[in-house]
């Protein structure tokens, strides 16, 4: 069913070697099983969802087929790594949202948190404008490399301190394209 998507084993980008980590099964599995679990945390809250670009577009929209109860969605933009594979420790907001979130239950959605500098940044800026409720739902964690304590309400995958690929995740902007997610192969 899924041989039209772009999903090798192993993959160049800029110049490195990547090696498959996470399958498109295993995500659209995870994809599923969030769903349900944010339709039952959220029934009757018409919930609005808010994707940080560019990464969590792919995750947001898989996890958008998978939600059943009414909901909204925006996005916002940060940016914290510019085109390097280490965060620069600085958080700017490059695109704010739209939509007014007072008295509403926020969910945002972002596609990796390592260190949480900007999940912890977010979460802040949210609650600047008094929502009902703030939530996190990750498509990864990278438990090891975090820094900044911050609440993680729904996790697709918790990943070692490894540089990944696909599935929405870039270097210097490439690969996002990629189904699966890759890992970067130090062999």
């Amino acid at each position: 069913m899924s041989s039209h998507f772009y999903q090798p084993e192993t993959v160049t980008c800029n110049g490195e070697k990547f090696k498959l980590f996470i399958t498109k099964e295993q995500i659209d599995e995870r994809m599923k099983q969030l769903g349900v679990q944010l339709n039952r945390d959220f029934e009757g809250k018409k919930p609005i969802f808010i994707g940080i670009l560019n990464g969590a577009f792919i995750f947001l929209a898989d996890i958008m087929r998978h939600v059943t109860i009414p909901c909204e969605v925006d996005f916002m933009k940060l940016s914290s790594y510019g085109d390097e594979k280490v965060s620069s420790g600085q958080v700017t907001e490059l695109k704010h949202i739209d939509a007014k979130i007072e008295d509403r239950h926020v969910i945002l959605v972002e596609d990796i948190v390592d260190t949480g500098l900007s999940m912890n940044y977010m979460v802040k800026r949210m609650h600047e404008n008094n929502p009902a409720s703030v939530s996190v739902c990750t498509l990864l964690h990278k438990k090891v490399a975090t820094k900044y304590e911050v609440q993680l309400d729904y996790v697709g995958f918790e990943i070692p301190d490894a540089f990944v690929l696909g599935y929405g995740l870039d270097y210097a902007q490439e690969g996002r394209n990629l189904s699966q997610i890759y890992v970067l192969d130090k062999a």
